[in-house]
């Protein structure tokens, strides 16, 4: 749902904040007060064009803040934002963020990331269908009348299961694609693949080599000093009188003497016997050390030699040994592949032949399956459409079947294969058009309204937007008109900016917007009222404030709440 629209700079708009309630939100106000400025930047944050000359006269930018909770949203959201480097919804709190500038700038955000205009447009069409005189309506889109024919005939298992074999189909193409290319490109990628893995191979890589490999390196390229210090090291140790051995030696008759006349002097003998064994083990461990040492330059060639094989595949492969190995192994099945490309062409296109038999089977049950739904969906939205004032009207769903796979050319619609479109006529003799020509925008909103009740529990889209649905409606219409939206409203958000109190009565929130002079400036406010509030502004889209208007507002209000 959405949960807060802050608007800035907006036409007559300084700086609002709407707080909206779930549930059926109702928003009146006097004719130009600004009730439309919040559908103008409930389609700016959703992604729309922008119209600089709203931008609030004497500043440079505008700026609109929608927060959705998201808890419920059954569009796979969260996935979209890791596909498109965006940060993920705190608390299932969704922020998106338009800001235009009169200079011309425009930017946009997701959770505080910059995005594209079309990530935004893409996001809001999950989140919000706006019905009225405006472009952001999804019913209209004929993709989106299919979907929904398919969640009310509970058919989105089986149109899943037809995706899965398209895109299966489609993995199959781009194989086969890979594999039928003319002899001269055939020829060229068969030697550059098996130069790949002859390069690869004849290395002889191992994955855990590079360590030791630098460390033999360096005690090769250091063999010389290496041998000078530990000779150095030797020699200190016991080569001449000085060394530490000998006088070792010195100490040791000393303590004994010592301890001959003194017997507490035993514990240092003891030590020292210790430290010249020490000393003799550390003798043998650099005569071991020094006789290991390789000052063969042949073996510092060969150690170099191999670094630079290495350091040229990953330059080529990859950044790691395994990575070089990975490609190494790719490179092998591609050229597998292509040294039995007839085989493989063989066995792809036979999988194709019996995908497409799978594929036209599906199809086909579910062209039948849909065909048999529309009557039950058009006995649904007729009987809504009446009580909505169409008494006469006629509705219709239209559906086309492509039988022939062939004829899809290069895609297979992963939805099926039909295409679908909602017809509405508002008078007998009429005939029904689709939807989207609808000319009076009361009309459509009307007939939105009549099939989002219908179709309330399998709408996937969480907020909806109705503006003008009560053009030239009144009495039991409005009546019905406001039931319909509170009914919706037990399982959607819904938004009604409406001039007639029988719509707005049932709304469990109800805000008016107000226009008034502050600082020399014209401005639009809008808060949500109170009860006593609410009968004020019933009594007055009821005509006036006399004692019979607020009465009426009060058993309006009653008689709604029961």
């Amino acid at each position: 749902m959405l949960s807060t629209l802050r608007i800035k700079n907006l036409a007559l708009a300084a700086d609002v904040t709407l707080e909206l309630a779930a549930g059926f939100n109702a928003i009146t106000g006097e004719t130009g007060a600004g009730k439309s400025i919040i559908i103008g930047a409930l389609n700016l944050v959703l992604g729309e064009r922008a119209d600089r000359t709203l931008i609030r006269s004497g500043c440079d930018s505008c700026v609109v803040e929608a927060g959705f909770d998201v808890t419920d949203l059954r569009a796979p959201l969260a996935e979209y934002l890791e596909q498109n480097g965006l940060e993920p919804c705190d608390q299932n709190q969704l922020i998106l963020k338009r800001v235009f500038t009169a200079a011309g700038a425009n930017r946009q955000f997701v959770n505080g990331s910059p995005t594209t205009l079309a990530v935004l447009s893409a996001i809001g069409q999950w989140l919000v269908d706006i019905h009225g005189p405006h472009e952001h309506q999804s019913l209209l889109q004929t993709a989106s009348q299919l979907a929904i024919l398919d969640a009310y005939g509970g058919l989105e298992e089986r149109r899943e299961t037809f995706a899965a074999l398209v895109r299966r189909r489609a993995d199959l193409e781009a194989q086969k694609a890979a594999l039928v290319v003319d002899e001269r490109t055939y020829a060229q990628q068969l030697d550059l693949l098996r130069f790949q893995v002859n390069e690869i191979d004849a290395a002889r890589l191992q994955a855990d080599e590079e360590a030791q490999l630098d460390q033999d390196f360096r005690r090769a390229s250091n063999a010389a000093r290496l041998l000078e210090l530990s000779q150095t090291a030797l020699n200190l140790v016991n080569a001449d009188e000085s060394s530490l051995l000998i006088q070792a030696g010195a100490l040791g008759r000393a303590l004994q003497e010592l301890a001959r006349l003194d017997s507490n002097a035993n514990s240092m003998l003891a030590l020292h016997e210790q430290m010249t064994a020490h000393l003799r083990e550390l003798q043998s461990e650099l005569s071991r050390y020094a006789d290991r040492i390789d000052l063969d330059p042949a073996r510092l060639s060969e150690l170099e030699s191999r670094i630079n094989v290495i350091t040229g595949l990953k330059r080529k492969y990859g950044a790691h040994i395994a990575e070089v190995l990975a490609f190494g192994e790719q490179a092998r099945h591609q050229l597998d592949q292509l040294e039995k490309r007839e085989v493989e062409l063989e066995r792809i296109q036979g999988e194709l032949e019996r995908l497409d038999l799978d594929l036209e089977r599906a199809g086909k049950d579910l062209s039948t399956r849909r065909r048999g739904i529309i009557p039950k969906l058009v006995k649904a939205a007729t009987k809504e459409l009446a009580d909505l004032g169409f008494k006469q009207s006629t509705f219709e769903v239209s559906i086309t079947t492509e039988s022939d796979l062939a004829q899809f050319k290069s895609t297979i619609p992963s939805s099926g294969l039909d295409q679908a479109e909602f017809e509405f006529a508002p008078n007998i003799g009429e005939p029904t058009r689709p939807l989207r020509a609808i000319a009076s925008s009361g009309e459509l909103a009307r007939v939105m309204l009549a099939l989002k009740t219908v179709l309330a529990a399998e709408d996937r889209v969480p907020v909806l937007v109705f503006d003008e649905v009560d053009a030239n409606i009144g009495g039991e219409t409005a009546r019905i008109v406001g039931r319909k939206m509170r009914q919706i409203g037990h399982q959607r958000q819904v938004l009604c900016i409406t001039h007639l109190a029988p719509v707005a009565v049932g709304a469990n929130a109800h805000y008016r917007v107000n226009k008034l002079v502050k600082d020399g400036r014209t401005i639009s406010e809008i808060h949500r009222l109170t009860q006593i509030e609410q009968i004020t502004e019933l009594a007055r889209m009821l005509g006036g404030q006399s004692d019979a208007a607020r009465k009426h507002a009060e058993a309006m209000l009653k008689t709604a709440s029961n």
